[in-house]
């Protein structure tokens, strides 16, 4: 039982982890994402140089999530475990294009002649547009939120009304990417806000009670035996 709450506040605190670097890192990389010219300005290049740093420690946090409860999880279906370390892996390989898309336009702006650069800079900043749409906004959705909820929902370590809302919001999460792909709106826009919501709550509320209360007990299996008694086990 100790090393079950171990685990679990690991985990929580990971998780609450991936929320401050995300964080960090998209603010500190506003200067880049947001001039069109940056690599013809004075830019903002240390900060952006953290904003990656902060990426990088936002892998690491992602990848630990589910080294960490993939012990445990396997236990109630290992198929979706497999399957929520392999979204994990997924969505960090797509945070790691994006970072070295911002990187490289720091590289362009250094270098002598940097206006001629400034096609392709953009064009740099755009595929990190696309690597945030596809990672954090599309596979997010199907490894945080449909398959780690199902798997907390079905395992009875969480509340299940908390997995509720990664059962829901994931499916929500991935759809609402691909209305952004097609173009149906802009991904800083309402709908898609409104429709990343729950599965912020899933992922905040999930970091803030592994954290704080740990893992439920799980519930016993009853199982029926031969003279129709029925027994309890593990």
């Amino acid at each position: 039982m100790q090393t079950s709450h171990r685990t679990a506040r690991t985990a929580g605190s990971l998780f609450l982890l991936t929320f401050v670097s995300a964080i960090a890192g998209a603010a500190l990389y506003a200067p880049l994402l947001t001039d069109p010219d940056y690599v013809t300005g004075s830019g903002a290049d240390t900060r952006v140089l953290l904003g990656a740093v902060c990426e990088l420690v936002l892998i690491i946090a992602n990848i630990g999530t589910a080294v960490v409860l993939f012990p445990v999880l396997r236990q109630h279906s290992e198929t979706a475990a497999v399957g929520y370390v392999a979204a994990r892996i997924m969505e960090c390989a797509l945070i790691a294009v994006g970072i070295l898309s911002v990187l490289t336009v720091v590289t362009l702006r250094q270098t002598a002649g940097a206006d001629e650069y400034l096609p392709v800079a953009r064009a740099l900043v755009a595929l990190h547009g696309w690597t945030f749409l596809l990672g954090p906004g599309f596979v997010v959705g199907i490894g945080n939120g449909l398959l780690l909820g199902f798997l907390m929902y079905r395992s009875h370590l969480v509340p299940r009304p908390m997995a509720l809302f990664g059962l829901i919001g994931g499916p929500l999460m991935s759809l609402s990417g691909l209305a952004v792909l097609f173009g149906a709106y802009e991904q800083s826009s309402v709908p898609s806000a409104l429709a990343t919501l729950p599965e912020i709550i899933w992922e905040a509320s999930l970091g803030i009670y592994l954290t704080v209360v740990g893992f439920r007990r799980p519930r016993p299996v009853r199982a029926f035996s031969p003279t129709g008694n029925v027994d309890a086990g593990a």
